[in-house]
């Protein structure tokens, strides 16, 4: 190329010398020896450039170079500001390419030549490779490289913004990576935090969305540059990904995405909540999620014991709702962000499932859902009764059922052999009503749980009384249900010999049962029933019992209360 360029400018010189014209015998000599496969932009009329050069003389000895003070040349082209044959040679060039530009004398510093530097009537050779070109009249350059499908919002002025860049010069040199610092650039947008190009471009960005800015050096460091690694008059390249964006005036958002056909009660400050979840930042990102500890996060509503964010987000939910809370980080973690897993100023996201909800005051609820026509009696205290049943959680996951078993289940209420909440449920019930239970943790199997019960979880049991068999109170083998003889002794001793053996006393026993007057404690053998009572009355088992032996069970308690007040 350069020997072409040279022959072009021998033709040029002979038609000039042909023509008799008085002008110049010679014309610059341009070769461009490494042009890049890209060309961002050619130098034009009227842009600013900077370049390094070597100089040099035609055989070869250095003159000046810009690689030796270490600053690059700056300047406008066309203006006068550099020798015209430069200012001819640079046109059209490139960002990264180098030419060989050849001066002659008249285009350089002709027949005067530059102090001692230069004689005169010297043909001078350049070495450019250009580094940068701007315009006083150029933009910021904006190019879109990826936008998510889904944008809600972009970026405004005032709002606080989260990135991540790599900023480069012009020709590709890198100044700066958050990258490798592997944390984001934090900052206000339009509050004069950034350099302006590099506000102007983040506008209207959404989060996910990757850009490449081209900034001129007047919208960015301009003339001083930045420290080291930013020399003056520098355009700069910057590639973008918003990674989070947000308002210090913003609210949560709650996005409800299901909601239970049936609703009864929503949760209220002071209500204690199971819930799962994913945490993610905006960018999807997941940094935490209760469904890989297969447990659910349990807490207070509205107390302080979860961020300000969520605690409001929690509030007015159903069971088993799903919603969307996106929390900003001043209601989050702040700008200090949480341990290694959540950066400071981190807007972050939540896909909420409610699993159960209940207050600390909470009863039992109960639905009764068939009851026959007719019901003779109710379940009640110290009651044997046998029943159906099936336990779940509120998200309809199966715990126990009693089809499990080849018969019901058999209880007596009150015995403490179930949970108070399933005590309470299946009292007052008839034989063949079914009812529905919600029975709240304190009254199941509290905040440890058991067995597959998690702790702090709400049941819901659906019940069903088979039978039921009339109890006796705590502590009693017998009660009279019509006034007991008035003269016991000889009602029970039969033969009248003033003694009464186990086999008298085991006949009358079966015989008030038998007449309806009395009851035995059920759920037992009657026999072994019968054989405690007789030891109880049989005060010094000799196996009989006297007049003076026999005392009824209330006399018994009456005796011990009135010792206990004479003692007291």
């Amino acid at each position: 190329m350069f020997r072409l360029s040279c022959i072009l400018s021998v033709m040029i010189s002979l038609s000039s010398y042909v023509d008799c014209n008085p002008g110049p015998v010679e014309d610059i000599v341009v070769d461009r020896y490494s042009v890049p496969k890209r060309c961002i932009r050619e130098v034009k009329n009227g842009d600013f450039v900077r370049y390094h050069y070597n100089g040099t003389f035609t055989n070869g000895t250095q003159f000046d170079s810009s690689y030796d003070r270490g600053i690059a040349f700056f300047g406008i082209v066309g203006q006068g500001r550099q020798i015209a044959g430069v200012d001819r040679g640079i046109m059209g060039m490139c960002i990264n390419e180098r030419r060989m530009i050849t001066v002659p004398p008249h285009m350089a510093y002709g027949s005067q030549g530059a102090a001692e530097t230069i004689p005169p009537d010297t043909t001078l050779v350049f070495d450019l490779l250009l580094l940068d070109v701007f315009n006083r009249a150029d933009q910021v350059q904006t190019q879109v490289i990826n936008t998510p499908e889904n944008c809600t919002r972009s970026v405004l002025r005032t709002d606080f913004v989260r990135f991540h860049f790599n900023g480069s010069l012009l020709d590709g040199t890198k100044f700066d990576s958050s990258y490798d610092r592997a944390q984001t650039q934090d900052t206000l947008v339009g509050e004069g935090w950034l350099v302006s190009g590099l506000e102007q471009g983040l506008l209207g960005m959404c989060v996910g969305e990757i850009r490449s800015f081209i900034i001129p050096p007047f919208l960015a460091f301009g003339e001083k540059g930045y420290g080291k690694v930013i020399p003056p008059h520098a355009t700069l390249l910057y590639d973008i990904l918003l990674v989070d964006l947000h308002n210090p005036k913003d609210d949560i958002t709650v996005e409800i995405q299901e909601v239970p056909k049936h609703c009864t009660r929503k949760s209220v400050i002071g209500d204690y909540i199971r819930y799962h979840y994913n945490g993610t930042f905006l960018n999807g990102v997941t940094f935490d999620t209760s469904y890989q500890r297969n447990s659910t996060y349990n807490t207070y509503i509205g107390l302080g014991y979860v961020i300000s964010g969520m605690d409001q987000g929690l509030q007015g939910v159903c069971v088993g709702e799903r919603r969307k809370i996106t929390i900003p980080p001043h209601l989050a973690y702040g700008q200090h962000g949480a341990g290694k897993d959540i950066p400071g100023s981190a807007v972050l996201v939540f896909h909420i499932h409610v699993i159960d909800f209940h207050n600390p005051k909470d009863t039992v609820q109960v639905e009764v859902t068939f009851k026959p026509e007719h019901c003779n009696e109710t379940s009640e205290l110290n009651d044997v009764i046998v029943y159906r049943y099936n336990c779940s959680l509120l998200d309809g996951a199966v715990l126990f059922t009693s089809a499990d078993y080849e018969a019901p289940q058999s209880v007596v209420l009150g015995a403490d052999k179930v949970i108070d909440g399933l005590d309470e449920a299946l009292a007052g019930m008839c034989v063949g009503e079914r009812r529905t239970a919600i029975v709240p943790p304190h009254l199941g199997h509290g905040e440890r749980g058991a067995g597959d019960v998690p702790g702090s979880a709400v049941l819901r049991f659906e019940l069903e009384i088979i039978s039921i068999q009339k109890g006796v109170p705590e502590g009693y083998l017998f009660v009279w249900l019509d006034e007991s003889p008035a003269e016991l002794f000889q009602a029970l001793d039969m033969n009248q010999d003033s003694e009464v053996l186990l086999e008298e006393f085991s006949d009358f026993i079966k015989q008030q049962v038998a007449e309806g007057r009395g009851r035995l404690k059920p759920a037992q053998d009657p026999e072994l029933v019968i054989g405690n009572m007789f030891k109880n009355q049989d005060r010094n088992s000799d196996g009989r019992i006297t007049a003076d032996e026999l005392k009824l069970k209330v006399e018994e308690d009456t005796e011990k209360e009135k010792a206990r007040h004479e003692e007291l």
